[in-house]
């Protein structure tokens, strides 16, 4: 159980470094990349990213809502040698509440003052993507899956 309680804090640690990722849609059959600003919610289980409705990736989301999104941190030691983390998270857009809108907005403009004007254009929609599973990779031989359930039982101990 210690490493469900490791993976966890490995999670968390990621999102207070990391501010931005890759988004993965799928439209047509054929896949699409972007790079957005992410806001994590409930600690690592949701993710707001911003995002204008009239592009490829908005179109994407709206007909097929599965997503993923790969976050990177790069440490460089003492002597100059860089080493990757990279966490992806699985999951699906959800709608946001319009009781929850200004909420949301205020939390994805406080980890992103530098989109103001981008997320008060009309064009503009907040998504919330809701994680099912991470893929954990430290290392080339030292790639982990996790459930969010998996995740949430370490918060038990």
């Amino acid at each position: 159980m210690s490493n469900l309680i490791t993976i966890k804090k490995y999670i968390e640690d990621i999102f207070k470094i990391s501010r931005f990722a890759v988004l993965a849609t799928e439209g047509d059959g054929q896949p699409h990349a972007s790079l957005i600003g992410i806001t994590p919610t409930e600690g690592y289980k949701k993710l707001i990213f911003a995002t204008y409705r009239k592009t490829r990736k908005y179109t994407n989301l709206t007909h097929n809502g599965r997503v993923a999104v790969l976050i990177e941190r790069i440490d460089i030691s003492r002597s100059g040698l860089q080493e990757s983390f990279v966490l992806t998270a699985f999951g699906h857009v959800e709608e946001i509440e319009v009781n929850e809108k200004n909420i949301v907005f205020n939390a994805h403009l406080e980890s992103h003052p530098e989109l103001l004007s981008f997320m008060q254009s009309e064009d503009c929609s907040l998504v919330r993507i809701k994680v099912d599973t991470y893929q954990v990779v430290r290392g080339i031989d030292d790639v982990e899956w996790w459930t969010i359930d998996d995740l949430d039982d370490a918060s038990i101990l």
